[in-house]
């Protein structure tokens, strides 16, 4: 039986893989110490789970507009205007999805034609260039390097370009990395954009995880002719501990959100009716819940720094934003894959290879972990380093 070539070609997953394969270990008896996981170890904060609770009690269980409820697009607009200093129409430029995952396709099928190139900077979330294969689309991967802090510059942005470039991914603060941009390097790279009539898509999921005085910059309101390039990517799932409830948003011009819109229209038709009443509850309610979680992850991480920087042969970057640390493990000798695999097998302590992010001498872990996993989980990835 035949099968698109187009999903031939699809790479699976590897961060989702082994997150499978963990589950499955620890539901046979194994005791795991994952830092594999992208997902915030936190439950939903109560007030957002009660206003889910009593939509469904009020019977709000129909479909809801494909755009999603305008209360909520009003209320991310407000959001917009207040967090990152955008104006985006709820009426006509805001588009509710099935997660900050699904607006990131949908945007890139609105914009991206066969043949069109799009220059994602690696390491990268792993999902992007499966996605703009999908859409027909050429992923140009562009490696940064470790002593930029794993981010673009302008001039690498440059020297990738070519006539048929379409499109430039910014993921600030980034995953894997947990870099954040600084507003002059997105200055610097909005104006390439500009000069040359590239659409950026900024995903900015992680933005309210940031440590060490960093500051979130949405590129989209450097200039006005950003703005007019810029898709903006933002969710609930990191901020909000709300991942099972598969909700992502989007903020375009016009014309790029009616056709995300209308894609939508003829595949999810809606986001969850009453997730999206949960999501008007958390940008309306305190926002105490996100400061207590960046807190508890931000002395977590403070932890996973100090002891890493204290195993030979191995380096990171301060990540001042998100929840991952990049580990270079290059020195030790291993390929990605093959040092995940044994540190699993030898250990029970999980890993994400660095070659799903586009850089075979890295790994990822992530501190979205209880303090009790994080520090047995370090002490048997210390013994396995000085093993190796």
């Amino acid at each position: 039986m035949d099968i698109s070539s187009r999903l031939k070609e699809l790479a699976p997953s590897l961060t989702l893989a082994i997150d499978s394969k963990s589950k499955a270990m620890k539901a046979s008896g194994i005791d795991i110490y994952g830092f594999g996981t992208g997902e915030p170890d936190f439950d939903t904060p109560e007030h957002i789970k009660a206003a889910a609770v009593s939509a469904l009690e009020e019977g709000c269980t129909k479909y809801t507009t494909s755009s999603g409820l305008f209360e909520l697009r009003k209320a991310i607009s407000e959001k917009f205007r207040l967090d990152n200093h955008l104006e985006y129409n709820p009426d006509s430029q805001i588009v509710v999805s099935n997660g900050a995952k699904q607006s990131c396709y949908n945007a890139i099928m609105a914009c991206i034609e066969e043949g069109d190139e799009v220059i994602i900077p690696a390491p990268y979330w792993l999902s992007y260039l499966e996605m703009v294969r999908l859409a027909g689309g050429i992923p140009v991967v562009v490696p940064t390097r470790e002593e930029s802090a794993w981010k673009l510059t302008a001039s690498e942005f440059e020297n990738a370009m070519t006539p048929k470039t379409k499109m430039i991914i910014v993921n600030s603060p980034g995953n894997p990395s947990g870099s954040v941009y600084t507003v002059e390097e997105l200055h610097a790279i909005s104006k390439v954009a500009v000069e040359e009539g590239i659409y950026i898509l900024s995903d900015e999921i992680y933005e309210k995880l940031i440590y060490d005085g960093a500051e979130h910059v949405s590129i989209a309101s450097l200039t006005s002719e950003a703005y007019g390039l810029t898709i903006t990517v933002n969710g609930f799932s990191k901020a909000y501990a709300m991942t099972g409830w598969r909700l992502g948003y989007l903020g375009a011009p016009e014309p790029i959100a009616c056709a995300v819109d209308s894609i939508q229209s003829h595949s999810t038709s809606n986001p969850c009716s009453f997730s999206q009443r949960g999501a008007i509850a958390a940008l309306k309610g305190s926002q105490q819940c996100v400061a207590d979680m960046r807190e508890e992850l931000n002395l977590r991480r403070k932890y996973v720094l100090s002891r890493i920087s204290k195993i030979p042969r191995v380096t990171t970057v301060i990540p001042r934003g998100a929840f991952y640390v990049l580990i270079n493990i290059g020195q030790l000798g291993l390929g990605s894959q093959n040092f995940v695999d044994r540190l699993l097998s030898k250990t029970n302590v999980v890993a994400i290879p660095g070659i799903a992010f586009g850089n075979d001498r890295t790994i990822r872990i992530s501190y979205a972990a209880s303090m009790d996993i994080i520090k047995t989980g370090l002490d048997r990835f210390e013994e396995f380093c000085q093993m190796v």
